[in-house]
């Protein structure tokens, strides 16, 4: 059997270039949901966003590294949870959190804030405790990883589209209240879409390799669930608020990690899949906490 490592997932130009676009439009859509007003809010919910930030960019890569050097999985596999780990909340968290009856407000904060830091942290954390780990930078040396490269591409995926949905949002709210809902289902059809192409593409690739990696995304996506609502109620936040958290710690921007990986890594096996695995992964865990949260009151914490 060939080694996770040596296996490239196949992905054809056409398809790279369609699935940036794709990514841009998923930020787009995001960016309609958000204010300024979101990054003030930091001044006004000062713990909470610092405690879910601080968890999001430091705690959670850290266990990730822990993690990996526990379970010690092949070096494609501990640099695509390292990876994840290092990009920003999923842009499902928001609608989750709201099913979830988690406070809303503070999942957009967190939201926006943590995609406007990911253009830093994500390169900054992936570089970090990827070097650290002995299989993973040796790989991060066979592709001469540029963090300035990686820092760009992010900016460019995460922040031009960024900025163009909030001046959008700015300057023609009526077109951004109507159409961001529709954006929205269109960004997730459209991410699922690639997701299932690329795993299709590789579907041999998918059956051989799915009964390793589904634990370990099981295993990663429980921790950082689990870390975000234990870290919010540790420094005493409120439950609605310790929902947020844990959802936006949990639902991480797997987009964002698969462009990363064809762009940087040529579709690197464990990788790869480790990412498109997870995007598929955290919208039922999600989806599964939402259900079981949103028949709790989170003032009572009783079922209705």
């Amino acid at each position: 059997m060939t080694p996770i490592d040596d296996i490239v997932l196949r992905f054809d130009q056409t398809n790279l270039i369609l699935l940036n676009v794709v990514i841009g439009f998923i930020m787009f859509g995001v960016a309609l949901d958000m204010k300024v007003d979101d990054f003030r809010q930091v001044l006004t919910s000062r713990r909470a966003v610092f405690i879910g930030l601080c968890t999001q960019f430091v705690l959670l890569p850290a266990l990730t590294f822990l993690l990996v050097c526990l379970i010690n999985p092949a070096p494609s596999i501990a640099l695509g949870m390292i990876l994840v780990a290092a990009c920003p909340g999923g842009n499902v968290s928001n609608c989750i959190t709201y099913l979830a009856r988690g406070n809303t407000a503070l999942s957009v904060t967190m939201s926006s804030v943590s995609t406007a830091c990911a253009t830093v942290m994500t390169p900054l954390n992936l570089t970090f405790w990827g070097s650290l780990h002995p299989g993973a930078s040796t790989i991060l040396q066979k592709v001469v990883l540029n963090p300035w490269d990686l820092f760009i591409t992010v900016l460019v995926i995460l922040g031009i589209p960024l900025a163009i949905g909030m001046s959008v949002a700015h300057y023609y709210p009526k077109f951004a209240q109507r159409s961001k809902g529709v954006t929205k289902l269109l960004s997730m059809i459209f991410f699922v879409s690639f997701v299932t192409l690329a795993l299709a593409a590789n579907f041999d690739y998918f059956l051989r390799f799915i009964g390793a990696i589904a634990g370990v995304v099981f295993l990663h996506n429980a921790l950082a669930i689990s870390l975000g609502y234990f870290a919010a109620r540790a420094v005493k936040l409120e439950e609605a608020d310790r929902r947020a958290v844990a959802i936006e710690v949990g639902i991480q921007n797997s987009a964002l990690g698969l462009i990363l990986v064809f762009d940087f890594f040529d579709g690197l096996g464990g990788m790869a899949i480790i990412a498109a695995w997870w995007g598929i992964w955290h919208i039922i865990s999600g989806l599964s906490i939402a259900w079981f949260w949103g028949k709790r009151d989170p003032q009572k914490g009783e079922e209705q």
